[in-house]
């Protein structure tokens, strides 16, 4: 196996960011994204799963890969063939997604909901198969990072993409080499530190091709501007410590404003160019793979709410308390819930494209259904049941350090059953982290818009229900029972 078809190391990943991409942040231009303060902490948390590949101990389930370069890769970044496929891609998720205790959403595995597609459901990709074969068998074997971005800016959303062409990606221009990409999009999350953006048209169909394009763009590729929000984790470092925002500090994944000025793409990169207008949503195998990532990611991720949970309430002394204990049941229930509906994802999988396998669409369904209001519900029991818990709390690990009041917070700010201040700080400190600061009011925003906007997410569970006759059943159920009987009673 030679050094350019095999995973890359955290090193290696690392490396590959110094490309000279446009990085913006607080007005200025990044020099150098993997030693950055707003970037650099997330970047090596992803090298870390990276190396997690490589190393034996550490028991991540890599598995062969299927383009014969004699190779591993993670099991999600192949085309499924079989439930036992989905399983193991389930567990790899899983295991990547511990090593940021679910807070890393878009993880280079995320992508891989897209990527396995272009290996299973070539043909949708018409005169570009042979782009997609080609990008399937690279992105595979060196786990390339993607982002992804797929959303128009919130600007003018009542008109057509068509009447806002001056916001919306769009083909400025086609050439012998390729095409010409110019527009916005909303927001290309952790995209500072990726590889590629999958850029796509995923709404409603358009009936001009210029915006019905899906295609791969390097993050250096001239003409692309990233413009990122806010730095959580640059915050922390100006004015705080991990103590004291150990979510924020390690596990921010920037949510930069995509631009594209004029960006010149090959067509060896594109996968879809004005064919029927429908773009990304002609592949539906997409549509149940990213749903399984996140549904994973946000098993782990209730894991550890749950578990600080429970810890929070026994430290503070209420964790006896009857309508505490209904209320930790319910969170313990509701992430009992999503494990359950990744294990009928995998389990009892859906017929996909050419002899590949798909997640399960009822259980898909019924997760984009519950989830934003399940992770909102579990949030909204953390702040009532610890309430002035997670205020009682001195300002900085600082304070610790001080002579003048150590004394004092060791006697006031005890923990019970004998826990001493610094663990009950350091606990509440994590907990409040992860649903009360910026960074956790984030990530609730993030859970509710994951999938997409409220009505779109259950527009999708009726438009899937109809698009293979699940609704038909339905009603057909419906007419059996009516059936039986008439103005004159029960038919016989």
């Amino acid at each position: 196996m030679s050094e350019s078809n095999r995973p890359m190391t955290g090193a290696e990943y690392i490396e590959s960011l110094r490309d000279d991409r446009t990085v913006y942040l607080e007005g200025e231009r990044v020099a150098d994204v993997t030693e950055h303060p707003a970037f650099a902490d997330s970047i090596r948390r992803i090298a870390r799963m990276y190396d997690a590949v490589h190393d034996p101990a550490s028991g991540f389930p890599a598995v062969p890969t299927d383009t014969g370069s004699g190779g591993v890769t993670h099991p999600f970044f192949k085309a499924a063939r079989s439930a036992e496929d989905l399983i193991a891609s389930r567990d790899a998720i899983s295991h990547w997604a511990r090593m940021s205790y679910g807070w890393m959403g878009r993880t280079p595995d995320y992508k891989a909901s897209f990527l396995a597609t272009l290996g299973s459901n070539t043909e949708f990709y018409g005169e570009f198969a042979p782009n997609a074969t080609r990008w399937y068998a690279e992105s595979q074997e060196r786990l390339l990072y993607w982002n992804h971005a797929l959303v128009n800016p919130p600007i003018d959303r009542h008109l057509d993409p068509e009447d806002s062409a001056d916001v919306v990606v769009h083909v400025e221009r086609e050439t012998d080499s390729g095409v010409v990409l110019s527009g916005a999009k909303v927001v290309a999350t952790g995209s500072a530190m990726t590889h590629l953006g999958f850029v796509a048209h995923s709404g409603a169909p358009v009936k001009d091709k210029r915006f019905d394009i899906i295609a791969a763009v390097p993050m250096n590729a001239p003409g692309v501007k990233l413009i990122s929000r806010t730095s959580y984790a640059q915050t922390v470092r100006r004015t705080s410590a991990v103590f004291d925002h150990p979510l924020s500090s390690r596990f921010d994944e920037n949510d930069p404003i995509l631009v594209l000025d004029r960006v010149e793409v090959p067509w060896e990169n594109v996968f879809h160019y004005g064919a029927n207008g429908i773009g990304l949503r002609g592949n539906p195998s997409f549509g149940l793979r990213f749903p399984m990532h996140g549904a994973t990611r946000l098993a782990v991720k209730l894991d550890f709410i749950a578990g600080l949970l429970a810890k929070s309430l026994r430290l503070t002394g209420t964790s006896e308390f009857r309508g505490v204990q209904t209320r930790l049941g319910e969170v313990l229930g509701l992430r009992s819930m999503i494990w359950s509906l990744t294990e009928a994802m995998v389990r009892a999988p859906e017929e996909g494209p050419a002899g590949s396998v798909d997640p399960n669409l009822g259980a898909v369904n019924a997760y984009r259904t519950v989830a934003a209001q399940a992770y909102a519900r579990v949030r909204e029991i953390v702040l009532q049941d610890l309430g002035s818990a997670l205020i009682y709390l001195p300002s900085s690990v600082k304070d610790f350090k001080s002579p003048e009041i150590r004394g004092y917070l060791d006697k006031y700010v005890r923990g019970s059953g004998g826990v001493d201040a610094l663990e009950r700080v350091k606990t509440l400190k994590l907990l409040w982290d992860a649903v009360g600061s910026e960074f956790g009011g984030r990530h609730e925003l993030y859970e509710r818009n994951y999938q997409g906007n409220h009505e779109l997410v259950r527009m999708l569970v009726v438009e899937s229900m109809e698009r293979t006759g699940g609704l038909a059943r339905l009603d057909d159920f419906v007419e059996q029972a009516m059936a039986e009987y008439d103005l004159d009673g029960e038919i016989e």
